[in-house]
């Protein structure tokens, strides 16, 4: 059987001591802290805590975590805000960020999508449905579509190794999702993605994300790299032309 590039690295992923991932979770409840922090260590995370949103950026900056989890309501600072704030700095591109609420309302998830989020976990937090997540998210930090180097479609330039998106010269900043979103359209011109398959590479089938996750991160990525390269096809999914 042929291994792909994802295959490999998922495996190469899973190999690795689970104590080289460093976690940071940001909470205003000591209890959750605890309680998070109790049940990674048990799985051999590094875990780093923090609890508000100030105190949560400065860790970051610090420790540069592999992945944060985030509440979202917490004084000094909300959870919302930290992420803005961290999505603007370019050594975050990467960080896996996942907010870590009660709270399940669309308008909320929207929310924290728009701001650069990749997932949502709900409290109360589940242990074995905690870790399972976030394997999943960790599995998903290699880009989509396995191949490598720079793809130029007309004005605009997809450096799939560097996480760059130029147009017309000038780098666009793009949100980690946003731009697997991008490279995965782009890796097949032409072809229609439906939900489903998007769903699957980007997010996977095993993390839980509202049903407008697509319709925001589609929204984003038009915003910042124009209106004609991403085609929806109504009722099935959405194509890359050029």
């Amino acid at each position: 059987m042929e291994v792909t590039q994802r295959s490999y690295f998922s495996a190469k992923l899973l190999i690795m001591a689970a104590e080289e991932v460093k976690v940071l979770i940001v909470d205003d409840e000591e209890d959750v802290l605890e309680f998070i922090e109790y049940n990674l260590i048990k799985e051999g995370y590094k875990v780093i805590k923090a609890n508000n949103g100030k105190q949560a950026l400065q860790k970051a900056m610090e420790e540069k975590p592999n992945l944060i989890l985030l509440d979202i309501m917490m004084p000094e600072m909300d959870g919302i805000e930290v992420c803005r704030e961290l999505r603007s700095m370019p050594e975050f591109d990467n960080t896996i960020i996942s907010f870590l609420t009660a709270r399940s309302e669309d308008f909320t998830q929207v929310q924290g999508f728009d701001v650069g989020a990749d997932d949502y976990i709900t409290k109360p937090v589940k242990p074995r449905l905690l870790t399972s997540r976030l394997k999943a998210l960790l599995r998903r930090t290699s880009p989509p579509g396995g191949s490598q180097g720079k793809q130029t479609f007309g004005d605009l330039v997809i450096d799939k190794e560097k996480y760059l998106v130029f147009k017309n010269g000038t780098p666009i900043s793009l949100a980690k999702k946003e731009f697997e979103l991008l490279q995965l359209l782009s890796s097949k011109p032409g072809r229609v993605f439906t939900r489903h398959e998007i769903f699957n590479e980007i997010w996977g089938m095993d993390v839980i994300v509202g049903d407008r996750t697509i319709d925001v991160h589609i929204r984003k990525v038009r915003e910042k790299i124009g209106e004609d390269y991403i085609k929806t096809v109504k009722g099935i999914g959405y194509k890359f032309d050029h």
